[in-house]
């Protein structure tokens, strides 16, 4: 299946039903194909891929499972994994990685916290749950300490509401 120069955005997710698909050339669409769907380690009789000259990031993992596949063209992308290292290493070297990533032995980069881990804790839910009645009444929660915010609305009460008080790191 030659697809090259179509500036195509993305390829369907239901790519495993092409189950006699041996070549698969989605080369060059103009920096539009930004990632493969996962269904494209389904590809049982693929041999070859060439997905060059796009701007695809990472690989799917389901690639790993990609055993017929002979040859693999990726260069023009801004590829972060599988890692240059690993390309380097050859086709079974990357096959390897991501099935080994797919099956969660592979290890990533330690990641930054986040700032959300520091945001002030402002208040909780202190509610309860009803239970239907026999009046009819529907389910729900109860805040026993509920405040209506009518009259709170003047500037001494306003800073309150800000979101520098709500999202303040601590």
């Amino acid at each position: 299946l030659d697809a090259r120069l179509n500036c195509l955005r993305a390829l369907p997710e239901d790519l495993e039903n092409l189950i006699n698909l041996q070549i698969l050339n989605v080369s060059q669409n103009f920096q539009y194909l930004q990632n493969l769907p996962y269904s494209i380690g389904l590809l049982i009789s693929l041999l070859e891929l060439d997905v060059s000259y796009n701007k695809i990031t990472t690989l799917p993992d389901s690639m790993g499972c990609m055993k017929k596949l002979q040859k693999l063209s990726v260069e023009g992308n801004p590829l972060v994994s599988p890692p240059a290292e690993v390309f380097e290493q050859g086709l079974h070297a990357v096959k390897g990685y991501l099935s080994e990533k797919m099956n969660g032995g592979h290890k990533s980069p330690p990641k930054k916290k986040s700032w959300v881990g520091k945001l002030v804790k402002y208040g909780t839910f202190s509610g309860y749950t009803l239970r239907g009645t026999s009046n009819g009444e529907r389910e729900g929660f109860f805040i026993s300490e509920y405040r209506s915010i009518d009259g709170l609305a003047s500037p001494r009460h306003i800073g309150m509401f800000s979101p520098r008080r709500l999202f303040s790191p601590g």
